[in-house]
This record gives structure tokens, sequence and C-alpha cells, in this order.
């Protein structure tokens, strides 16, 4: 079976998607170089004040310190009594500690109350917690601190995970205040969470473009969507996202004037 002749707009089509990935690959080369230049101390020695240069620069130190914060960020754990006098197993009480880091600041700690209710058995259960709802306590408890006397708790990953899933919701929220503060201008209007998770964040520009982003748990770009009267915008979509990236690569771009 003879391979058809591709037609002179086939050609054109394919070149221009070839150029297209060029351009996508050689603009996270610049993204690349650009963040690692801004965030050398030799750089921000040399460039002058209130330069919208030192101001990428001071972006990309308060995303550097918040990776930072985010790694070193630790959990405890701690031993307590229940004051009440029909508590359980004489009111001991095994705490956790989860200290946060936001936008390079330190939070309030959340906390983890575990006792053991059940006689003969060194099994623990949540007693009382001040997480946020939309983490998945419950179900973390149930895969890693499961009341079955069969099964084994393993105390250790359930605070491992619980820690990760904590950071991950603040470093979401985070994220979207700095695309907040780098967006809001003339041109975007609003930029806003609108899900208690902070995966879906909403932008709204002057002239009636909406868009739409969604994040993963560790903030990376799953999809985004610019529509305007009722038709997909794909050359702002294009614009923002330039390939597959993480949300902080986004800041970077409006912080620049994209």
């Amino acid at each position: 079976m003879e391979e058809s002749t591709p037609t002179p707009a086939q050609t054109l089509e394919d070149e221009i998607s070839d150029l297209q990935t060029k351009l996508t690959s050689l603009k996270s080369q610049l993204s690349l170089q650009t963040s690692t230049l801004l965030s050398a101390p030799s750089t921000r020695s040399i460039l002058p004040p209130q330069s919208p240069l030192l101001t990428q620069s001071n972006t990309q130190q308060s995303h550097n310190l918040q990776s930072l914060y985010r790694a070193c960020a630790s959990i405890t754990t701690f031993r307590a009594r229940d004051p009440d006098p029909n508590s359980v197993d004489n009111g001991s009480i095994l705490g956790l500690r989860i200290d946060v880091v936001s936008r390079t600041k330190f939070l309030r700690p959340y906390y983890v109350l575990l006792n053991r209710p059940y006689p003969g058995s060194k099994h623990l259960r949540i007693h009382r917690h001040t997480v946020p709802p939309c983490i998945p306590l419950s179900g973390l408890a149930a895969r890693y601190l499961p009341s079955d006397k069969e099964k084994k708790q393993d105390l250790v990953r359930f605070a491992k995970v619980l820690r990760r899933e904590v950071t991950r919701y603040h470093h979401r929220l985070g994220v979207v205040a700095d695309l907040r503060e780098a967006a809001v201008g003339e041109e975007i209007v609003e930029v806003s969470a609108v899900d208690a998770e902070a995966k879906q964040v909403s932008f709204e520009w002057a002239d009636g473009r909406i868009g739409r982003l969604v994040m993963g748990d560790d903030g990376e770009v799953e999809k985004l969507v610019v529509v305007v009267e009722g038709e997909r915008d794909r050359e702002t979509g294009r614009e923002l996202l330039g390939g597959k990236v993480d949300v902080q690569e986004i800041v970077r771009r409006l912080s620049g004037g994209l």
C-alpha cells in the first residue's frame, strides 16, 4: 500500500507544531536560567533599587526560602493527660504537633491527640485534632491506624503522610496568594481559590476573559483553560502555561509582566 503524500497544508501544520514545541522548550530553558541568575547573591548585589529585575529576584528568593522551610518543617510528639476523670486509659494522651511554614512564615501549628480506648490493646485512636477539614484525616487514620486488633498500626507513617498533606495544602494556599499578588492589576482583576482544598484557581480579566487552573498536590499545573465570550482562548492559555510547568513558574511569568 502506497503512503499518501502530505498536502502543503499538512506540511505547514507539522512545521508550525514543531516550531511551537521548540519554542516551549526554549521558554522552559530561559525560565530555568533566569531563576538561577536571579537567585545568585552576585546578581542581587548589582541590581539597582526599585528595579523590575530586583522585584523578580525578591520573588524568586521568597520562593526558594519557602521551599527550604517546607523541607525543614518538623513534626514532634509529646505526652499529655486528659483532665476528664472519666477519660479512657487513665487520661493518657499522645500528641502530634505539626509545624507548618507558608510564604517564609511559621503558622500556628496543628495538633492531633491520640488515646488508647480499647481495653487490652495498644491500638491508638484519634481523640481530638485541629487539622483543617479538607485534609482527609479519617481516611489516613483508617489506613494507618486501623482499629482492627488483627491489623498493625503504623503511627510513624501516619504522621509523615499527614504532615505531607498539611504542608501541600498550605503550599497551595501560598501559591494562590502569590498568584494574586503577581497578577492582579490593570489586566487581571481577580485571582481566587474556588474549592476548599485550594486545588482550583479562578482568574478574571478586565476584558471579560475567565480562566480556571487546576493544581496537583504539589503545585504542578494539571489543567489551564481560558474562556472569552463562551469560546476557549487558546493563545492566552498558551502564553500563561507555555508547556508543562508548576504554578510558581506562572507566578514568575506574571511578575515579569506577561
